[in-house]
């Protein structure tokens, strides 16, 4: 079986290459492992976020919730990763980062507070603190200047554990600038590049680790369905700073999150040893998409649960058209007409705005 492709030289999309809807995203040369990956972790994010004004109402619903965590922030962290360079930050990289993450951030949170004022709310701007799920972008934007320096530590993942785990404790650390999520989810990043440098390549294919990681799937399922009401929401979030809501109280609460990351680090694990590695028609396609569905979702999403459309399901037909109506919209999302005409807003053009690095040829390379 395929081990991990080797990470790209050059940086783009939150959780891999650009969504480009063109025939070069479809060659052969592009590992379907990655985009099969994205389309269950986009697919499970969009499903969430549709059924989550909800969630507490139903168990079912909520141990699912609980269930999936692992597979759909932390394994994007992973992928984000995994598509990273650790290599010096030039003035390519710097301009891809502009291209690819900070402006696109700044387009999607003024159309949400655009959309949040049409919907009968206060306009607001949202600058240190990005709205709903564009913290990921400013998290993501960290990590990748981080890269670099973590990399040339001696212990890096020791280094970034003990970080995430300290910060807990530090209460000015919470959702402005993202800070919370960037340090606690730095050794998942972290995690992820080192899955595209080659590690845990036994894992991947062995033929012992299938039974495994289905098990290991198997038994977060099953401890979800017994305990979901017990696991906090503050456990998985890593917002804030720590509560004494366990029996450990302040003093063990690093306990807490050192399994809850370890736990998702296992489960991606599990996750990426399921996900077939060859070619899947159509998934693959739409997994290129992962970028474009982070981004566009919430604007759909929105006016459905502002508007109380969402609150209104209470039968089970109901709550299955949700679920299915979260999938058909990661596909449409996900789908290349819709990224093509998404890119302007998903991938800006950044030529307007700097100063080519090599003249005429540098130029072409930002359109």
């Amino acid at each position: 079986m395929d081990s991990p492709s080797p990470r790209p030289a050059e940086t783009h999309g939150p959780t891999g290459p650009p969504d480009r809807a063109s025939a070069r995203e479809e060659s052969p040369a592009r590992n379907p492992w990655w985009d099969n990956t994205r389309f269950v972790s986009a697919s499970l994010i969009v499903v969430l976020h549709t059924m989550g004004s909800i969630m507490d109402r139903y168990g079912p619903l909520h141990a699912f919730h609980v269930a999936a965590w692992a597979f759909r922030v932390p394994a994007f962290v992973v992928l984000a990763g995994v598509f990273s360079s650790a290599g010096p930050l030039g003035p390519r990289h710097l301009r891809t980062l502009l291209r690819s993450i900070v402006l696109p951030a700044l387009l999607f949170s003024l159309l949400f507070s655009v959309e949040s004022y049409a919907l009968g709310s206060p306009f607001a701007l949202h600058i240190t603190q990005l709205p709903w799920t564009l913290w990921f972008l400013m998290s993501l934007f960290f990590w990748r200047l981080l890269l670099p320096l973590v990399a040339q530590l001696r212990h890096p993942l020791l280094a970034t554990t003990a970080v995430a785990l300290a910060v807990g404790y530090v209460e000015e650390f919470g959702l402005q600038f993202s800070a919370s999520r960037t340090l606690v989810y730095m050794p998942l990043f972290y995690f992820g590049w080192r899955l595209g440098q080659g590690m845990c390549t036994k894992w991947f294919e062995s033929r012992w680790s299938l039974p495994t990681a289905a098990a290991g799937v198997l038994a977060a399922g099953l401890a979800a369905w017994q305990w979901h009401w017990d696991i906090q929401g503050t456990w998985l979030s890593m917002r804030h700073a720590y509560e004494a809501d366990t029996a450990l109280g302040m003093g063990g609460a690093w306990l807490v999150r050192l399994a809850v990351l370890a736990s998702a680090a296992a489960l991606v694990l599990c996750l990426l040893r399921l996900v077939p590695k060859r070619r899947l028609p159509l998934i693959s396609v739409l997994g290129a998409g992962g970028f474009t569905v982070y981004l566009l979702h919430p604007l759909v999403i929105l006016p459905l649960r502002e508007k109380g459309l969402i609150e209104r399901a209470d039968t089970l037909p109901e709550l299955i058209a949700l679920l299915t109506g979260g999938v058909l919209l990661t596909a449409l999302l996900a789908s290349p007409p819709v990224r093509r005409l998404a890119q302007p807003l998903t991938r800006p053009p950044v030529a307007w705005l700097l100063e080519p690095a090599g003249g005429r040829s540098g130029r072409q390379d930002l359109r």
